[in-house]
């Protein structure tokens, strides 16, 4: 059903595909071994224009877990990039060599444009501030694993809604699951952008509310979803000075949230979420950061069509 295909927006994938691959995530979690072998014999290409830790390392990972190779670069001064050469002739390049790809880049649109040309699947691992879909696999995941259900839920996020693209795409894929509503939760000057409460909230009926502080909603929440409160983004030092201890998550904080509320956080954080709270069983970041990998072993299997 995947086999051959790109994944450049978690809305590439219906419903009933994303299921697909959260049974095989499962799987893969409750029986390790059994997929151990079935990427022997093909390769993995990583072409980082950008730097990454966590999603670079959770690729390689996955595919290493598979039994594959992996082969790329980290950033683009190691390649023949750095001599000019354009992304359809590195991408075509890399595809005589390599099964599939995964390309993270700093330009918005960059992974659908390389599609066009690649001989191979390509999988966006993030393109500037726009998309980052198996991040987003991740989050959904983490959720039906936490929750048991990815309706009913009233999520909230929390940071930079204006630019983090892990919450762009977790706005849009959460958006397809029944009585959902989104909490919107970040300064004025960081509030989510127009085009997408338009286009893809009120086209489609989705209830959300838009809030400066954290502490007015937390008790409501069934998921809250942190993220960063950017500095550099703020026009002038006296705002970021008064709102950035407003989005510092602390166990204080928590006092009056539910008792099974899932915390989640894409990382990596800085000081958004205070260390106390890491043993906190409603925290699930780093459940959330291992979910990833074995998310990306299944969407590889699947896409590389060796299930």
């Amino acid at each position: 059903m995947l086999k051959g295909r790109h994944l450049i927006d978690s809305q590439d994938l219906t419903v009933r595909e994303l299921k697909s691959i959260f049974d095989l995530t499962t799987e893969i979690i409750n029986r390790p071994k059994d997929f151990s072998y079935i990427c022997d014999g093909k390769i993995l290409g990583t072409l980082f224009y950008e730097p990454s830790t966590r999603t670079k390392f959770s690729f390689e990972a996955a595919m290493l877990r598979l039994g594959g190779k992996i082969l790329g670069f980290s950033e683009p001064g190691s390649s023949s990039v750095s001599k000019g050469e354009n992304l359809p002739d590195t991408l075509r390049t890399v595809g005589t060599y390599a099964d599939i790809i995964a390309l993270r880049h700093p330009k918005e649109g960059a992974p659908r444009y390389g599609a066009m040309y690649s001989p191979v699947p390509i999988i966006n691992a993030g393109d500037g501030g726009h998309q980052h879909p198996t991040q987003t696999l991740a989050d959904i995941y983490t959720i039906l694993q936490v929750k048991e259900r990815l309706d009913n839920l009233t999520i909230g996020l929390c940071g930079d809604l204006k630019f983090g693209r892990t919450v762009h795409s977790l706005i849009k894929a959460m958006t397809r699951y029944d009585n959902v509503k989104l909490v919107l939760i970040s300064p004025k000057e960081l509030k989510v952008p127009e085009n997408i409460k338009i286009e893809v909230l009120e086209s489609k009926g989705i209830e959300y509310l838009e809030v400066e502080k954290l502490e007015d909603v937390i008790d409501i929440l069934d998921v809250l979803y942190m993220t960063r409160v950017q500095k550099e983004r703020f026009f002038n030092e006296a705002d970021y000075i008064r709102l950035k201890d407003s989005y510092i998550l602390d166990l204080k904080k928590l006092e009056p949230a539910k008792e099974d509320l899932a915390i989640l956080h894409p990382l990596p954080r800085v000081n958004e979420i205070k260390m106390e709270v890491d043993d906190d069983k409603r925290a699930y970041y780093f459940q959330q950061v291992k979910n990833g990998m074995y998310v990306r072993m299944a969407l590889i299997i699947k896409l590389l069509g060796v299930d």
